[in-house]
């Protein structure tokens, strides 16, 4: 048998060890760190996958309010389609029964235009008749009616039969290809006449229902003005690249892009080169936003900045209204302070002549009032008062009028060197003892170096009456050189049996009195 313990015994007891017990206390944190950690990550997941479900639920809420938006504009353009052909037909009409009353009616076509009726009535009988040629050399012609054209050619250009195919024929001579040859050198340039009549097209080729947003061209003239622009642009190689291209050009090319509706979206950086490079237009700005560059302008108002044209930023900065992003006073104080730095540059460059400092005093007066006029443009007299840059342009008015002023003329009195009597006018001879007498000059009479042994006591010679008068030399005679007489050979000599001039000792010749100077 075994043996029983005795319970009164103390049997040996099991102790936990202290490792044991750090290791499953590590083990519980790790496991509430990890159960923490994966908690947030779903979590996170959960928040995530929230927030995109509600993007997706505002994008479909989106495109479907596109959609219908643009499914009711569709279907308005389907409606209005019938309406506006209508409109078109009737104008059409209306122009061919013109037409063919004008041609009837026996009109001077030559006559002279003498107010805005009457240069509203010549612009529409070019249209009527489609004179498209007799057309742009009128326009050509009245540079100097250039506002009252702009009023008037919209209403002539709506009696055409057909107004694109009208105005691409009459711009055709110079756009997109200028045809005139050496015609079109020395500054002939007719870019704004293009800009003008592409311009007065577009009210005319809007969609009279729904506006705008549909241009009433034909395809065939659509077209057309497709192959125009495709031209243009191939020739810019031979143009010098769009950095070299004249802004004339630039600006008849953009503005027929928009008049057409033919803007490519893969020519966008195109576009934007061509409107920074020709910033300075006052049209580029709404040019700009019409070729679709609206999301681009930030970008090119930062590089106009950069490029010195911060008055250009101006202009475009609130036609996209981001003058809160591009404060316009620093810019326009930027611009000022380029402008004086650059006059002052050309005037204190001794190298330059008057003519560069003329074209500096320009520069700074140019400077001053493109920034008061943009200043009283955007109403910002409260934060840039233009009164300062007045009083400047003024002072620089001012210097410009007095150096314009002639130099004072001194009088013309001269004096002798040797007696201080006064000179003879310029006409009058250059001999020294010239003088200026009404009456016919008498024969002079030079001593001749041959009779210079002539004794100088022999008694005076007395001139006769008949050649002098009562005009007797004064008893004052002023010393006479023979060293600047002329040569005697060019008067006859005198008579053998005249005695020598002994009365005006040492070759004196005779003065006359100043009244005879006169």
């Amino acid at each position: 048998m075994g043996t029983i313990s005795d319970p009164g015994e103390l049997s040996e007891l099991t102790h936990p060890s202290f490792d044991e017990f750090q290791r499953q206390t590590s083990l519980m944190t790790s496991c509430t760190l990890l159960w923490k950690e994966l908690s947030d990550h779903f979590t996170n997941l959960e928040q995530d996958l929230l927030k995109k479900s509600e993007a997706l639920r505002h994008k479909i809420q989106t495109l479907d309010h596109q959609t219908k938006e643009s499914l009711d504009e569709l279907e308005k353009r389907e409606v209005s389609i019938q309406g506006s052909v209508q409109i078109a037909l009737g104008k059409v009409e209306k122009s061919m029964e013109a037409a063919l009353k004008a041609l009837e009616k026996d009109g001077d076509e030559n006559g002279e235009v003498d107010d805005d009726d009457g240069l509203l009535l010549k612009l529409k009988s070019f249209c009527l008749e489609m004179d498209s040629g007799g057309f742009w050399r009128f326009i050509t012609g009245k540079k100097k009616e250039l506002e009252a054209l702009r009023a008037k050619i919209h209403l002539a250009l709506a009696e055409c039969i057909d107004p694109p195919r009208f105005v691409l024929e009459a711009i055709s001579e110079v756009f997109p290809l200028d045809k005139r040859g050496e015609k079109s050198d020395g500054g002939n340039d007719l870019g704004w006449a293009c800009v003008l009549v592409l311009e007065s097209l577009i009210p005319v080729v809007v969609d009279p229902v729904i506006g705008k947003s549909r241009i009433l061209v034909t395809p065939s003239m659509k077209e057309r003005a497709k192959e125009i622009a495709e031209t243009w642009k191939a020739s810019l190689e031979e143009r010098g690249g769009i950095e070299n291209v004249r802004t004339p050009d630039v600006h008849t090319f953009l503005q027929h892009l928009v008049t057409f509706g033919i803007v490519k979206r893969e020519d966008v950086d195109m576009y934007r080169k061509l409107v920074v490079g020709s910033a300075w237009r006052k049209q580029m700005p709404k040019l700009a936003v019409s070729l679709g560059l609206g999301d681009i302008m930030p970008d090119m108002i930062e590089e106009l900045i950069s490029r010195g044209q911060q008055l250009d930023a101006v202009h475009f900065t609130y036609e996209v209204g981001l003058a809160d992003k591009f404060p316009p006073v620093p810019l326009l104080k930027a611009y000022l302070k380029d402008a004086k730095k650059a006059a002052a540059a050309i005037s204190e460059d001794p190298n330059n002549t008057g003519r560069a400092m003329h074209l500096a005093a320009r520069k700074e007066q140019s400077a001053l009032r493109a920034v008061i006029k943009c200043i009283e443009e955007y109403k910002l007299q409260a934060e840039f008062p233009p009164e300062n840059l007045k009083k400047r342009l003024e002072q620089l008015e001012k210097v410009k009028v007095e150096k314009r002023k002639p130099a004072p003329v001194p009088a013309n009195k001269r004096t002798r060197a040797n007696s201080g009597g006064p000179m003879p006018p310029a006409k009058a001879g250059r001999l020294t003892n010239a003088y200026v007498s009404s009456y016919p000059a008498a024969p002079a009479f030079v001593r001749s170096p041959s009779h210079s042994q002539y004794p100088a006591g022999v008694p005076p010679y007395h001139s006769p009456p008949s050649m002098y008068g009562s005009r007797s030399p004064p008893t004052n005679p002023y010393t006479y050189s023979p060293e600047a007489a002329p040569h005697a050979g060019s008067f006859p000599s005198p008579p053998m049996s005249y005695p020598a001039y002994g009365g005006y000792g040492n070759a004196m010749a005779p003065a006359y009195q100043p009244a005879y100077y006169r």
